[in-house]
């Protein structure tokens, strides 16, 4: 696993534990809903993923884009498949997109050279 990637799980990882460590009820449900939401259901956790990854480039979320894009290489979305969701979310999302496009294109080679 690359650095970036490294330091990006493990970074995450610790403030969602500091997060739940709080043991506050609201966002417990949060993060569960959230985990929920991503399951197989009429649509597949796939097109969840891929779903969420278009949405998140979209409202510009750097975190949420590298997190949908760690979860579309595990559902072994192809780089063709990457690069539609790319187009979508820029048609959706505007130029302002772009940039976002630029890092994600970067990190799921990242990804994809591991």
């Amino acid at each position: 696993m690359s650095n970036s990637l490294n330091a990006f799980n493990e970074q995450r990882q610790k403030a969602n534990d500091l997060i739940l460590s709080k043991d506050n009820l609201v966002l417990k449900r949060l993060f569960n809903l959230d985990s929920n939401t991503y399951a197989d259901g009429a649509l597949s956790s796939k097109t969840k993923e891929m779903l969420g990854l278009v949405a998140s480039m979209v409202l510009r979320c750097d975190d949420c884009i590298k997190y949908h894009l760690i979860k579309c290489h595990e559902q072994n979305c192809t780089t063709a498949e990457m690069y539609e969701i790319f187009a979508v979310a820029n048609i959706v999302g505007g130029t302002i997109v772009i940039p976002h496009t630029r890092r994600a294109a970067e990190f799921w080679e990242e990804l994809i050279s591991k």
